[in-house]
């Protein structure tokens, strides 16, 4: 027969769509083509695997070979067809058998020698294979990602010559084997000396899922704390490690298949652009905000990132979602991230410390602030301010505060709480379900009123703080919350708005 089909997958986004090579081979002058959109390394296929199967001691038919690309209007990238394409020329050619290919799916760049190379993308690949009910044949370097997929049956190759052993029953390929999870060593909170009131705004945000603002002057330990929080959070389940490994996996830095398990903490610099906190590129690639999906980003410095790159961060604080559009395509990236940002109260970074070294004038204080946006700051629920520490607190034999399993403890009981009571974190919850769930009396209501009054905070403010409530709450066992949880929930986003008051 001289028409052949194989499967193998593209890659948008975090999504594998599905994409069939169709190999025809017709009578004429010797002639290769790829049509269905490609793109130049595909177009560049033809030469690879031309000498990947004469290599391989096959014989390439001196016929008129057509290769569609289906469907058309999707564009195809990179070399993960190449194996494809291959087997396409060898089965319509009659010297592997057709049958062989229906129930197998394929992704591999193909080396002169016949060699297999890795492609990124394929955790993706693997989880669609798994839906589709067939099994997936990859390179040896991607095995152990592929393997992630414990749903599919992955197998790995080294060679196109292996690959056709295995489809011709001769030699059959080894299984994509995980490899061993290893864990890096967590910064212990036991490590923050001193700043009860810091480490106990730490302990909420990680048990509610809220995002956080610290405020105080250098050297104060804002960012030594905000890296003490991925060890505070629960252990990613399966579902979002994979969610999480599957970012990683597309955005052409790598995946360690020994560490998917770990939460991401993601610190870029201040001077990244927004394409690279949000992400974008003529071939959209996840951004900071999704490789920090289900885990930490960390901004410091915050007022010193270009209002551009910081204003990009509005949409997916609400949503969990990134949609990066361009002329010819879209991409959506998940990311549903927690937030914590540091920054100085001024631009010298002494407003409000006791030592007075401050000589700010409060225009310029008023301008440094102004550099984040009220909208921004209102997604942020907790704002808590960080004070300077007195030397005797540093001593190496100052008394420690509590460590990281500990305080895990009860952050991991407040959450079991929220997820049996409504399957998610208190700050993910929507205004119906925040209004069902976190019930003032209505004393508390009217101290709500007056707080919001006071501090002119708007309505989604209104809601946070609700929320922060709640969690307080469930830190603390209550079923319902009371007065003292409401009032650490209010002081807990009054801190910044004071320093505020204080540099004008």
């Amino acid at each position: 027969m001289n028409l052949a089909l194989v499967h193998s997958r593209a890659r948008t986004g975090v999504r594998a769509p599905p994409v069939r090579v169709e190999v025809y081979l017709a009578g004429g002058l010797p002639s290769m083509s790829i049509v269905g959109l490609p793109a130049a390394a595909v177009r560049e296929a033809k030469d690879r695997v031309r000498a990947a199967i004469q290599c391989a001691q096959f014989e390439f038919p001196a016929r008129r070979i057509t290769i569609n690309l289906a469907p058309a209007d999707l564009p195809k990238e990179g070399g993960r067809f190449d194996l494809a394409i291959a087997l396409g020329i060898l089965a319509a050619s009659g010297q592997i058998p057709l049958q062989s290919l229906n129930d197998h799916e394929f992704v591999g760049e193909l080396g002169l020698t016949g060699e297999l190379r890795a492609v990124d993308g394929v955790l993706p690949a693997a989880l669609a294979t798994a839906e589709a009910g067939r099994r997936l044949i990859v390179p040896a370097g991607n095995g152990a990602e592929a393997a992630l997929a414990s749903r599919v049956e992955a197998r790995t190759a080294r060679t196109l010559l292996e690959v056709c052993a295995h489809l011709t029953g001769r030699k059959s390929l080894p299984f994509a084997e995980v490899v061993p999870g290893v864990r890096s060593g967590q910064p212990d909170l036991a490590d923050v000396r001193g700043q009860a009131h810091a480490r106990r705004a730490l302990e909420i945000a990680a048990a509610g899922g809220h995002h956080m603002l610290l405020v105080g002057p250098p050297g104060c330990g804002k960012t030594l704390l905000a890296s003490r929080l991925p060890g505070l959070l629960p252990e990613a389940s399966e579902a979002e490690a994979l969610e999480a490994a599957a970012i990683a996996s597309i955005s052409g830095r790598g995946l360690d298949p020994a560490r998917w398990r770990e939460r991401p903490f993601r610190a870029p610099h201040h001077t990244s652009s927004a394409v690279a906190l949000i992400g974008g590129g003529a071939q959209p690639r996840p951004g900071e905000v999704s490789l920090a999906h289900h885990g930490v980003l960390f901004l410091d410095e915050l007022p010193e990132w270009e209002r551009r790159a910081l204003e990009v961060l509005r949409e997916p604080l609400e949503s969990g979602v990134v949609t990066v559009s361009r002329a010819a395509r879209s991409a959506e990236f998940p990311a549903r991230f927690q937030l914590v940002a540091a920054m100085n109260p001024c631009p010298c970074g002494w407003a409000g410390d006791a030592c007075g070294r401050c000589r700010c004038s409060s225009e310029s204080i008023a301008r440094y602030r102004g550099r984040i946006s009220g909208p921004l700051l209102d997604r942020i629920d907790l704002h808590v301010e960080v004070a300077r520490l007195p030397p005797s607190e540093l001593r190496p034999d100052a008394p420690q505060g509590e460590d990281t399993a500990t305080v895990r403890t009860r952050v991991l009981a407040a959450r079991e709480r929220q997820v049996a009571r409504c399957g998610k974190p208190n700050a993910r919850l929507g205004q119906a379900e925040t209004t069902a769930t976190c019930l003032l009396s209505a004393s508390d209501h009217a101290l709500l009123e007056r707080a919001v009054d006071s501090l002119q905070l708007s309505a989604r403010s209104m809601h946070r703080i609700m929320r922060v409530a709640r969690t307080i709450a469930d830190l603390a066992g209550e079923v319902s919350i009371g007065t003292p949880h409401l009032t650490e929930a209010i002081g807990l986003r009054r801190a910044a708005r004071g320093l505020e008051v204080q540099g004008t």
